[in-house]
């Protein structure tokens, strides 16, 4: 008889630490490894989906896995170029399927002439946006030496990447003022999980996004222009609803990414962040039910919430 009330105390306690865990991580927890799972619930087995946030200083390229398919959006500047093309191969990289340039400033598409001349090639994705610059003029020079077309982002388009699939959610427009807003935007899904990368589009682009009736939630968002309050607003923040922010980013870099108030906004909404000046190339896996990290969160500090004085 004792020893039955034993067994159901036992049961009660570890129900009710149990309970604890969920009430305090709704959508998934941290593993002892400092991992973080995103878990929903779903019985079949995917293949894991690798997505690595590449440290190639200020600026942003990501290395997307499914399967045997690969993708890169963006491609740092021309100096990181070397170092981008050992990490593809790296990681078997020998054919993109896709690479999407989000838009023409150097720190996105700095190495992507080299990248092109180095593996086979499948779309390239790009706005369609102009620059005057010597970087912009050698890609579309080295695009048209081999042989490939650009394909132009079509808001609600659907490409297939292994496991995977991607829709395009911007740009909305074709008249900007700024080149960041033209950024491509996409939506990535494996399963039951979801990442939203949108390059450097700001508040304008942002709205849009909002307005186009393309469904933004995702457990992943990689902040746009490297974490800066040009973009990542407040509503925009609200429909993605992430519980994982990535911040892109050379350490202690002159424009202050990410700036104090993004940093803010990932406290006050308890997001887990990983940076890449912070903690080198950031590596998540998605079995379409879970994803995990090759390192422990950026802890915020106070320091990171306060701007320093001039």
């Amino acid at each position: 008889m004792k020893r039955h009330l034993l067994r159901t105390l036992l049961a009660s306690i570890i129900f009710i630490l149990l309970s604890f865990v969920v009430r305090t991580y709704p959508d998934g927890f941290i593993n002892s490894f400092g991992d973080i799972n995103l878990s929903h619930e779903d019985d079949k087995e995917y293949p894991l989906l690798k997505v690595h946030f590449i440290d190639v200083g200020q600026g942003d390229a990501i290395l997307i896995q499914s399967e045997d398919s690969h993708m890169l959006i963006d491609a740092g500047e021309r100096h990181n170029s070397d170092t981008l093309i050992s990490y593809l191969r790296e990681n078997s990289v020998s054919k993109l399927e896709y690479v999407i340039a989000t838009h023409p400033h150097s720190d996105h598409i700095g190495s992507l002439a080299n990248v092109i001349d180095n593996f086979q090639i499948g779309k390239i994705i790009m706005p369609d946006a102009i620059s005057t610059t010597k970087t912009f003029e050698n890609l579309l020079d080295t695009i048209a030496k081999n042989n490939l077309k650009i394909t132009k982002p079509i808001i609600g388009t659907e490409y297939i990447l292994g496991s995977a699939s991607f829709v395009i959610i911007a740009p909305n427009g074709s008249n900007y003022k700024n080149l960041n807003d033209y950024s491509v935007g996409i939506k990535l899904k494996h399963n039951e999980n979801s990442f939203v990368f949108t390059g450097d589009a700001e508040k304008l682009s942002e709205n849009e996004m909002l307005e186009n009736g393309i469904n933004l939630k995702a457990d992943v968002f990689k902040l746009a222009h490297h974490g800066s309050s040009t973009s990542n607003s407040d509503d925009f923040l609200d429909a993605v609803d992430p519980m994982i922010c990535v911040v892109s980013a050379k350490k202690d870099n002159s424009y202050g990414h990410p700036h104090v108030e993004i940093m803010q906004a990932m406290k006050d909404r308890n997001i887990i962040l990983y940076r890449t000046d912070e903690q080198g190339t950031i590596i998540l896996e998605s079995d379409g039910k879970t994803i995990t990290a090759n390192t422990r969160p950026y802890k915020i500090s106070e320091k990171d919430t306060i701007r320093s004085k001039p």
